[in-house]
């Protein structure tokens, strides 16, 4: 479940009601949070489905004045590297001015009908500042359909260092309305860096 807000109380209370290693996570956010006040925040747990394996993450995302903190926390089961089962968190902190996306994809309902101010059924956030850029590929190919030349190749490449998808059925209106919320405080922020 989401939760959004601006305190680090409400930080850690909403951390703790994730109910996902709540010490584990805290203790790595505020790390990475330091002594900054907390602009805004999204807790978000999620459980995946891993071939025969039930496997849960929490991503937490904090804004500061200066900063975009991003925590994400992972469950493994024992394995040849350790007998038991243990967790990996990691936090990245990247300066507001280094953000060069954020995409708002909304799936919204009977949209001949829409009302403004209704919730999207579903809602991704993708965030890029230039860690990890994906490229796609594919052979280049001209109009002539008998044309049998190599035109190499073409594509484009695309920032995504995050993306997080919330629904209204699978985490809640809540949930879908923090996001929203959150995207909208981490653009305000960004806009003001430029």
């Amino acid at each position: 479940m989401a939760k959004t807000g601006t305190t680090t109380q409400g930080l850690r209370a909403a951390i703790e009601r994730s109910g996902y290693y709540p010490a584990l996570v805290a203790e790595a956010v505020e790390a990475a949070v330091g002594g900054e006040p907390i602009a805004s925040y999204l807790v978000h747990q999620e459980t995946t489905f891993d071939q025969n394996e039930v496997r849960r993450h929490v991503t937490v995302l904090v804004l500061t004045a200066n900063r975009f903190i991003v925590s994400h926390t992972d469950e493994q089961s024992a394995d040849n590297s350790s007998p038991t089962p243990y967790a990996t968190t990691s936090t990245e902190s990247v300066k507001l001015d280094r953000i060069s996306s954020i995409v708002v994809s909304r799936v919204v309902a009977n949209p001949e009908s829409y009302t403004p101010g209704t919730l999207p059924r579903e809602v991704v956030l993708t965030i890029g500042w230039g860690a990890v850029s994906r490229i796609d590929l594919e052979p280049a190919a001209c109009g002539d359909p008998n044309c049998d030349a190599d035109h190499g190749y073409t594509g484009n490449s695309t920032a995504d260092d995050l993306s997080l998808r919330v629904s209204e059925a699978g985490d809640g209106p809540d949930t879908v309305a923090q996001t929203l919320a959150f995207a909208q405080s981490l653009s305000e922020a960004t806009a003001a860096t430029r």
